[in-house]
């Protein structure tokens, strides 16, 4: 019996791939780094039952068209916006992603991005790297207090509890926007539930973990950085797409909020003349939410168990359509 072929868009290391390469076929864009280029990945989509995707391959209308052998694509991301889903869900391809597994780790990234913003912690690192550190002062890279302080989540799912919890931690008064209500992360975290607008003037940290929709696409807008405290700090670990980058830089620029921390860009890679970089009041990460050697393990593992299990009939694990 012929072996489903199974094609992977980035390298994965050996050792996982020793069981699922003795019940498929596999072939492999053999680049960790590297993304496989559009044609290439046209070219193999159209003999594949199964595509191992990253965030960054666009599995759209036109790549779906041309493989019509495609029975699975298991997405190493818990986002999904860079794969056409509901023309997939025509065609009857199961869509799955990673959710769970990088809770935590991107919880931890967010709030070290927050704390590491507030204090200015790479700024300060750069000081002395550039050997401008000569005496102290009593305000020498004064940063924000963050204990005590109001964080405002705006996307209260897994993560956005997770970073509420830390949040709690640090005695934060945490407020949460979402489209519904989360009652029992009320009681556990003591968060109050807010509108959009008074999360945004209230709040000492915005953090944003929304997923990207119609709806939040350029959700922080010029209007939204108004409302904003002077002294508020804007942090982004979602998707670049949900922030207008000219008004935020605008807002950066012009001291209308104090600072940014940004993992996610509208366009990636940034490369080093982004404007972004030229400003001292913002921490830019190249979008390592759930970059910890653990998570990223457990969620090439689950892709290729949603592989084995479609394939096997016991049905993919974490399917999303």
């Amino acid at each position: 019996m012929k072996k489903p072929r199974i094609y992977i868009t980035r390298k994965i290391p050996g050792e996982t791939m020793t069981e699922l390469s003795s019940n498929f076929d596999i072939r492999m864009w053999n680049h960790e780094e590297t993304p496989v280029p559009r044609e290439v990945l046209l070219e193999e989509a159209k003999n594949a039952n199964g595509i191992v995707c990253m965030l960054t391959d666009n599995i759209d209308h036109k790549l779906l068209e041309s493989a019509p052998n495609l029975q699975i694509i298991a997405n190493m991301a818990v986002g999904y916006d860079n794969i056409d889903v509901e023309v997939a869900k025509e065609k009857g391809v199961i869509v799955t992603n990673t959710p769970n597994v990088l809770t935590e780790t991107t919880a931890d990234l967010t709030f070290a991005l927050l704390m590491a913003t507030a204090r200015r912690i790479v700024e300060a690192s750069n000081y002395i790297r550039d050997d401008n550190w000569k005496d102290w002062s009593p305000y020498l890279l004064a940063g924000s207090d963050i204990h005590g302080k109001t964080i405002g989540i705006v996307g209260m799912g897994r993560i956005g509890q997770a970073v509420a919890k830390r949040a709690k931690g640090f005695g934060m008064k945490i407020l949460y926007h979402n489209r519904n209500r989360k009652p029992d992360a009320e009681k556990e975290l003591q968060a109050s539930y807010s509108n959009f607008e008074n999360l945004i003037s209230k709040s000492d940290y915005v953090v944003s973990v929304v997923p990207l929709t119609s709806e939040t696409k350029y959700l922080f807008n010029q209007k939204v950085f108004e409302q904003m405290k002077a002294s508020a700090i804007f942090i982004n670990v979602s998707r670049g797409q949900v922030v207008d980058e000219e008004a935020l830089y605008r807002a950066l620029l012009s001291k209308q909020i104090k600072g940014a921390g940004l993992d996610v860009f509208e366009n990636e890679p940034i490369r080093s003349n982004h404007p972004f970089l030229a400003l001292s009041n913002v921490v830019c990460l190249p979008h390592i939410g759930s970059a910890s050697l653990e998570t990223r393990t457990e969620m090439i593992q689950l892709c290729m168990d949603n592989i084995e299990g479609f394939f096997r009939g016991t049905g993919a694990k974490t399917p999303v359509n």
